[in-house]
């Protein structure tokens, strides 16, 4: 049995827009506050991730938040109090920075949710470079591209980004070389 995704026009149809298009000034800025909140959940004895929702004017700061172990990933954790707190279409219209890309649980979880775009800085497969065969971060090789062209709702997705992939990489290498 295959998947069938409806078309992008169908698609389109059945969700309201999802909020201004961020400038590329503005994707920066959070994911560099995505990554300081990556750094802060270092100091509470956390891997270093961490993601924040923008509201639809892409300026307004809903939420943070930092990872918390290895099934409470700081996207999901925040996408799932999101759906919490916020209706779907509000968060249709929302953003979620994230330091490194999704992996599949919190892109499946951000679907869910219902929140229409993610930015990243760094991709999973750059991660890996910085934590090698780690116990504790046994990273899944599978791009949020992938799980989110599955999907049918059209989650929008920017990333990785160049201007903090190198900022990033710098707070993973630090931490993972510290264990």
């Amino acid at each position: 049995m295959s998947l069938t995704v409806p078309n992008e026009a169908a698609a389109a149809a059945n969700y309201p827009p999802q909020g201004l298009t961020p400038t590329h000034e503005q994707i920066v800025r959070h994911l560099r506050r995505a990554n300081r909140v990556a750094e802060r959940a270092t100091l509470l004895g956390h891997h270093p991730f961490g993601a924040v929702l923008v509201g639809p004017d892409q300026e307004t700061v809903l939420m943070e938040q930092g990872n918390v172990d290895t099934v409470n990933h700081a996207e999901s954790v925040l996408a799932r109090v999101a759906a919490l707190n916020f209706t779907p279409g509000y968060l249709w219209s929302c953003t979620l920075y994230t330091s490194v890309e999704p992996c599949c649980m919190c892109a499946g979880t951000m679907y869910w949710a219902n929140i229409g775009r993610v930015v990243f800085g760094m991709t999973e497969k750059r991660l890996l470079e910085a934590t090698g065969d780690h116990a504790e971060n046994p990273t899944m090789s599978v791009d949020c591209r992938y799980v989110f062209d599955r999907c049918q709702k059209r989650v929008e997705v920017i990333g990785p980004v160049a201007d903090v992939e190198a900022e990033v990489m710098e707070v993973q290498r630090r931490f993972w070389s510290s264990r």
